[in-house]
């Protein structure tokens, strides 16, 4: 199944039948990935009076209750609501759901006792491209980040000035494979997320950013085609399943 995209100029061609998921999947188990200092997800059968509603206990159908944060729990996509007073819905502001995006890889530096990402690795990685979206996948890449337990970990981070850089690039959609684009604890500055928005002028209220993404190590870097998948809740952020496509020549 060959779809043709117009994008400006350029005509490009993806192959729906080849999705590449990126995603963290949510499951009830202590081996779901998890940060911020909370347990793990539950997804557990209701009981209503002394009846558990599965179809294992006799039930005629499984009537499961799901007990997650977005922001601990797995792959999720997030506005600007999520560090201002005002609501601003993922369901409302995320209006389009496909982009051309630019998959890079990048080995975070040591600065002191931290791990960082720097405005001149993401200049060199992306250089003069032109995207809508990026997708940054941290080096080394092992399946552990779909499982890793990241609180009290001081995880890597981006520099204030390399979130500014891809503002500046016009980049709307930011896919990380971190629990935050800041560092885990930095006294609620939240100087990558507040950046990123631009809190201090113009809200981008169109723009998002997905952290606890996982991108193979067979899936190449380059362009894609990215289809940003959302649950439709009316929250700051939402559980997501963002999907590359590549390039059909």
């Amino acid at each position: 199944m060959i779809a043709q995209i117009q994008f400006n100029s350029r005509k490009l061609k993806i192959d729906l039948t080849q999705p590449l998921d990126i995603s963290i999947p949510i499951m009830a188990s202590n081996k779901n990935v998890n940060a911020w200092y909370i347990g793990p997800p539950k997804i557990e059968p209701e009981v209503f009076d002394g009846d558990t509603i599965s179809v294992e206990k006799g039930a005629s159908v499984n009537f499961n209750t799901i007990t997650f944060n977005p922001h601990s729990h797995g792959t999720h996509t997030e506005t600007v609501g999520h560090i201002t007073k005002e609501v601003y819905s993922i369901n409302k502001y995320l209006k389009q759901f496909f982009f051309l995006a630019e998959v890079i890889s990048v080995a975070p530096e040591k600065k002191g006792e931290d791990y960082i990402i720097s405005a001149k690795q993401l200049q060199f990685a992306i250089g003069n491209k032109k995207r809508e979206a990026v997708i940054i996948r941290t080096l080394p890449n092992t399946r552990e980040k779909t499982s890793k337990q990241y609180s009290h970990t001081n995880w890597t981070y981006f520099e204030e000035d390399a979130i500014k850089l891809l503002v500046r690039k016009g980049i709307k959609h930011l896919l990380v494979d971190l629990p935050s684009v800041d560092r885990e604890e930095d006294g609620g500055e939240l100087r990558g997320h507040n950046a990123f928005w631009n809190t201090k002028g113009k809200l981008r209220k169109d723009a998002t950013i997905t952290e606890f993404i996982y991108v193979s190590n067979k899936i190449d870097d380059g362009m894609y085609m990215l289809n940003l998948q959302i649950a439709p809740f009316e929250n700051d952020a939402s559980p997501s399943k963002p999907i590359l496509y590549k390039l059909v020549e």
